[in-house]
């Protein structure tokens, strides 16, 4: 398809998205289209993607949305045994927005036009017999049991996406561009308004996905190869033309929910022991730190940037396994997916930036982290990152040092203006030990003082624990750092956390 076909395709004259059947039949289409097509768009002004919707489709709850299912006999790809096949989110509720979609075959594009007959419905009143367009797609394949195909990635909403590994459930998400998290001017939201789909060989392990980004500040390309497993990886290549300088943009945005845990349950009264899809941050830093940040609910928005220079990785993670982390049936917390990135190339100089945001309860997402470049990104360039990401049960690289397998605080018995803290260490470190080991906790604190410090062994776990009390004093923040370490230095990874009343 060439990108001028294309750019009408999604703008025409109005500037609004012209339908599918519009498109030319057997377009020519390779790995430079939706880049030309994206470089294209970010010279012009912005134009937003209809959002019109048929009077029956405006103001749906969340039930009515959900009542229009699609068949699976209409997947794209059913029942040609490819191993992949894709069903279609109608719009309505929160996602008004038109999205194109197409498919690729053998480097020729068709646009994929909705129809009513693709999906069920409850009500009657809801089906729409005209070409309305798509909101969003998801990907199935036999990841759990062979033959049988089932859900496990979907794209639905700006440019949110998300995955699971096998035998897990949804958690976490990702975007395509992060754009002012957190500024109190307000968030940009990017959109992915178009889709094309490679259809894969016989045989093959992965599905490829090209997508086009679009937002008033900047218009991208995204290649996604995917492949679902034991750990579900995308390799994704990005390439970025802002219209305008971006100060505050995030490469591979992350976004979870962190609502209350050992380490944070202050002002929550809940039969649970705990509730998050994530429970820490990870960072593998370029000079080959590990760092370990858990996460909270503050009471105040919180900013964390952790400088570096060309980082390994850094992701959000659940380390709970259990089901009695979470005694919780029906959300099963337990099998949430974490999100390692890991980056291809030289990124440079930057930030992984972390932003905390308080939630009276576990609905809403509160939680985002990204790499934030140093310098601001400029209008009429091309910006490329390329990543590969994990959606897993651990990170996707083994580790010599302990790692910290618990975080809990509380008040001090004999003071309540300081703070108790309980640190718990497992790993490789402690399978082979010498007699009487010695073991003692390197620490320091931004403000305060950090004292009776105590570590000793902790057989359940065949790891270590790590006691001491914190006193604030007048501070209103602090940062503390600590890592376990024997006469030959640090033995596992350095847990960062901050303070705040």
């Amino acid at each position: 398809m060439k990108a001028g076909t294309a750019l009408g395709i999604l703008y025409g004259a109005t500037g609004m998205p012209l339908r599918a059947a519009r498109a030319a039949q057997g377009a020519s289409f390779d790995s430079t289209t939706v880049r030309t097509l994206a470089h294209q768009l970010s010279q012009q002004p912005y134009q937003p993607p209809s959002q019109t919707l048929p009077s029956a489709l405006r103001n749906l709850n969340f039930d009515q949305y959900n009542s229009m299912a699609f068949r699976s006999e209409q997947a794209l790809w059913h029942g040609e045994n490819l191993g992949f096949d894709v069903e279609f989110f109608p719009r309505g509720y929160l996602y008004a927005p038109r999205i194109e979609m197409n498919e690729v075959i053998d480097g020729q594009s068709r646009p994929i036009a909705f129809n009513a007959d693709m999906f069920t419905y409850n009500d009657p009143a809801l089906r729409v017999n005209e070409d309305i367009g798509f909101a969003g797609l998801r990907l199935r394949a036999p990841i759990n049991t062979p033959g049988v195909m089932e859900e496990f990635c979907v794209f639905l909403g700006a440019s949110y996406f998300r995955a699971v590994a096998k035998g897990q459930n949804y958690g976490l998400s990702a975007r395509g561009f992060a754009d002012g998290t957190g500024d109190p001017t307000g968030e940009e939201f990017a959109l992915f308004r178009a889709f094309w789909l490679e259809k894969p060989k016989a045989g093959v392990d992965s599905v490829v996905i090209h997508a086009l980004l679009d937002s008033p500040s900047l218009a991208g390309a995204f290649r996604f190869t995917i492949r679902p497993g034991e750990t579900t990886v995308f390799d994704v290549q990005s390439y970025l033309y802002p219209r305008k300088a971006i100060a505050q943009s995030g490469i591979a945005p992350l976004t979870g929910m962190f609502y209350f845990d050992a380490n944070d349950r202050t002002r929550v009264d809940d039969w649970r022991p705990a509730a998050h899809d994530s429970e820490g941050l990870s960072m593998w830093t370029g000079s080959g730190q590990q760092l370990w940040r858990p996460l909270r609910n503050p009471r105040d928005l919180q900013f964390s940037a952790f400088s570096d220079v060309r980082p390994h990785g850094f992701g959000l993670m659940q380390r709970k396994r259990a089901f009695t982390d979470f005694e919780d049936v029906s959300l099963n917390y337990e099998k949430r997916p974490s999100l390692w990135i890991e980056p291809i190339g030289d990124w440079g100089a930057g930030a992984v930036d972390l932003v905390e945001i308080p939630t009276p309860n576990e609905v809403n997402d509160n939680i985002v982290s990204f790499w934030r470049p140093q310098d601001a990104l400029a209008a009429g360039h091309e910006y490329v990152f390329t990543y590969r990401m994990y959606w897993g049960w651990d990170t996707p690289w083994p580790t010599k040092l302990a790692r910290i397998v618990a975080t809990r605080v509380g008040e001090a018995t004999d003071d309540s203006h300081t703070r108790f803290f309980d640190l718990d260490f497992a790993g490789t470190p402690f399978d082979r030990l010498p007699d009487n080991p010695h073991f003692h906790l390197q620490c320091r604190t931004s403000a305060g003082e950090i004292r009776n410090v105590v570590v000793e062994p902790v057989p359940p776990i065949h790891g270590w624990r790590s006691t001491f009390e914190f006193a604030p004093g007048d501070a209103k923040v602090a940062e503390l750092n600590c890592v376990l370490a024997d006469d030959n230095g640090p033995v596992s990874e350095e847990w960062v956390y901050r303070w705040t009343p």
